[in-house]
């Protein structure tokens, strides 16, 4: 594959080329739906928004759930994304998507190789809280997603789930 994104079309055959299965797909599906939303209305504030990009990454965010479901899909996603010769940006998205970033410390006690696992871009945001905001194939509110962490737990993730709720609602010119 070239440096160019995939299109629609071309991503969709890529997941299932790496069985994916049926579900990840359409939970795939509803977080591009979402995350292109997002993006057009970003856009239309002034924003700059790549939304090939989202659409690629978002499309392809989950492609490592072919072979885990656990944390580490993100990063088994990078490296079939790597291997598979797609561009940087999307690997990042892949690589960045899971609960609103991992911290460094968090990826040290993981065992992940030292990287940036946090979202820097604007389309690595879009697609991590698109991701964040859909559960299996349908819209959930960010407060599920929230509680769901801090049942588990994970106080930090939940905040900084908040956090990007609060940064993209602000950057959208909405109330969070």
């Amino acid at each position: 594959m070239s440096k160019r994104l995939p299109s629609r079309e071309q991503a969709l055959q890529l997941l299932k080329d790496h069985n994916c299965p049926p579900k990840v797909i359409n939970h795939c599906l509803a977080v591009t739906h979402l995350a292109l939303e997002i993006g057009g209305k970003l856009q239309a504030k002034g924003v700059r928004v790549d939304l090939a990009l989202v659409e690629a990454g978002a499309l392809l965010h989950d492609i490592g759930r072919s072979k885990t479901h656990q944390v580490g899909h993100s990063l088994v996603g990078a490296q079939i994304a790597q291997s598979i010769g797609l561009p940087q940006p999307i690997i990042n998205i892949i690589k960045r998507h899971v609960g609103a970033g991992i911290t460094e410390e968090e990826a040290e006690w993981l065992g992940w190789p030292q990287d940036i696992y946090m979202p820097q871009t604007i389309e690595e945001k879009i697609v991590c809280y698109a991701d964040k905001r859909i559960d299996h194939d349908k819209l959930s509110p960010i407060e599920t997603e929230i509680e769901r962490l801090q049942k588990q737990g994970m106080i930090e993730a939940a905040e900084r789930v908040r956090n990007l709720h609060t940064e993209i609602t602000n950057l959208l010119g909405e109330t969070p």
